[in-house]
């Protein structure tokens, strides 16, 4: 997009940083104050607009100010043919930083995420929403001050689970079509069961092994339609025990899983104790809550190579430089 686009007379649009589930994310620029935005866009033409209705679910999630983990709103509004949504810029996501990591993260550091990922969806369901797409692509941490901080984002497929004044819970159904990520979605949500607060939790149980083991058992299943691939995936997730998924790896992560399967449609998760399960892990294991991350270490590493052959390249050259002064002094 060459054309400089101006949001809201405030932002400057700069260049695409990634998609979300719906439209396209840019870097952009707060004219007034210097600070860098993240400026998500979307054809306002589109058959099945979502992005006042993403704004919405923020709106509502940062309702009272003071939130952690869930980035803020500054602009949404029409701009010529697109919808935008300007919010908080964050760091990487959680995907992102596993790739960085080799595919593959510690135990230190998937019990931090643990915590922080569970506590997040927790606040999420307590404003009266359920997410819909967990995958380590909608944790996203943040940056500066706030760099330990796990972020949930991208609330294009969230839901109302029952009536904020009432708590009047959505009633049970079946036969829904798969909303989310085939990978990271519950039995019940292939089953076509409508969501509720037991399938984001379930859908963490996946993500959280995906990054001890490396992968999933359902991953790179062949298939020549999506249907076909779904329905290879729900067949390989409903007959792999959790202990085999789980073998190798603290008790506490099967009992995390078989927990949140075991939850009725309308029931309200103890998250305390599932919170509670990898925090006595991590003090068990003698962990301190440092915030030193996998990324961190292997962040500090690449710096201190960097800044070794970068000592040994001026060693070299003052070596040659040496060199040639002994040549012509000769």
């Amino acid at each position: 997009m060459s054309l400089e686009l101006r949001v809201g007379n405030r932002f400057r649009l700069g260049q695409k940083i990634g998609a979300g589930s719906f439209g396209e994310i840019f870097r952009g620029t707060n004219i007034q104050t210097g600070e860098t935005v993240a400026i998500k866009l979307e054809q306002a033409k589109t058959r099945h607009p979502q992005l006042a209705f993403e704004a919405r679910f923020y709106r509502i999630l940062n309702a009272g100010g003071g939130v952690v983990g869930i980035p803020n709103i500054l602009f949404y509004g029409v701009q010529g043919e697109f919808n935008v949504m300007v919010m908080d810029l964050l760091g990487p996501s959680l995907e992102d930083l596993f790739s960085f990591c080799d595919r593959k993260l510690s135990l230190k550091t998937t019990l931090m995420l643990a915590e922080q990922m569970i506590a997040r969806i927790e606040f999420v369901h307590s404003k009266s929403v359920i997410h819909r797409d967990m995958k380590p692509d909608n944790f996203l941490m943040g940056t500066g001050k706030k760099g330990h901080h796990v972020y949930v984002v991208d609330f294009g497929l969230a839901k109302k689970y029952r009536d904020p004044r009432t708590h009047q819970h959505i009633p049970y159904k079946e036969g829904k079509s798969l909303t989310g990520t085939a990978r990271y979605c519950s039995i019940n949500t292939h089953l076509g069961i409508e969501q509720s607060r037991r399938d984001d939790l379930e859908g963490i149980g996946y993500i959280l092994m995906y990054f001890l083991r490396g992968s999933l058992p359902w991953q790179g299943l062949k298939a020549h339609t999506k249907q076909e691939k779904y329905s290879r995936i729900s067949e390989r997730k409903q007959t792999t025990p959790v202990e085999t998924l789980c073998k190798g790896f603290p008790a506490e992560f099967a009992a995390y899983l078989n927990y949140t399967r075991s939850l009725r449609f309308e029931d309200k998760p103890d998250y305390s104790y599932l919170k509670r399960l990898f925090r006595e892990l991590f003090i068990r294991e003698g962990y301190h809550v440092d915030y030193v991350f996998d990324w961190t270490l292997k962040r500090i590493h690449e710096n201190l190579k960097a800044e070794g052959s970068g000592q040994q390249e001026q060693k070299q050259q003052q070596q040659q430089q040496r060199e040639r002064g002994d040549v012509e002094q000769a």
